[in-house]
């Protein structure tokens, strides 16, 4: 796994052993960052469910101003910590080690979120729940999640609203942004925070 683009460009990537994590394949990746390709110059970026640390780090490649790596997991902070060392990019990161939940209740604000959950638990339901509860995307900021092709994400979770879907065989994009109506009735998903 390599940095596809940017300051970084090329720089091999460690990963985790086993089935515990799934690193977004390579198209799905280079179809991410076309989404989010003018959006991502001075943003604050949000990695949710890190991984490797490698969208993150892409983000930080293009352009990104700094870069928040969350995962509960610790080797896997471990593996974000050389990743971002790597590749230079240790000022401009923040490492967290929390679930995810807690982490976004804290209501830190971000520009974009990029959020890639185990598919299995369907994690995107509770992370676009709580999102839209604590304000954590700023206005003209963007989530993109990827899922399983066949997840039906809602068009609507208070002031999250759906935007465009892309399809890539087995995984899907979606693409939220933050309206600036607040119409917290309004949401597809309701449960417990």
């Amino acid at each position: 796994m390599r940095v596809i683009t940017g300051t970084a460009r090329g720089r091999a990537l460690k990963t985790l052993d086993g089935l515990h994590t799934r690193p977004t394949a390579g198209k799905v990746k280079e179809a991410m960052f076309s989404i989010l390709h003018f959006e991502l110059e001075g943003r604050r970026v949000l990695d949710l469910f890190a991984g490797s640390g490698q969208l993150g780090i892409e983000a930080l490649s293009r352009g990104a101003r700094e870069c928040v790596f969350v995962d509960n997991d610790r080797s896997a902070i471990s593996i974000v910590r050389d990743n971002v060392k790597k590749c230079g990019f240790e000022a401009q990161s923040q490492i967290v080690q929390s679930d995810y939940a807690g982490y976004l209740k804290r209501g830190e604000k971000f520009d974009i979120i990029l959020v890639d959950p185990p598919y299995a638990d369907k994690l995107w339901k509770r992370t676009l729940e709580i999102a839209a509860r604590f304000d954590t995307l700023n206005f003209g900021g963007i989530i993109v999640i990827e899922s399983e092709a066949d997840d039906a994400l809602p068009e609507r979770v208070d002031t999250l609203v759906r935007g465009r879907v892309y399809g890539y065989g087995r995984t899907k994009l979606t693409v939220y942004t933050r309206s600036e109506e607040e119409d917290a009735d309004d949401g597809d998903i309701s449960g417990q925070l």
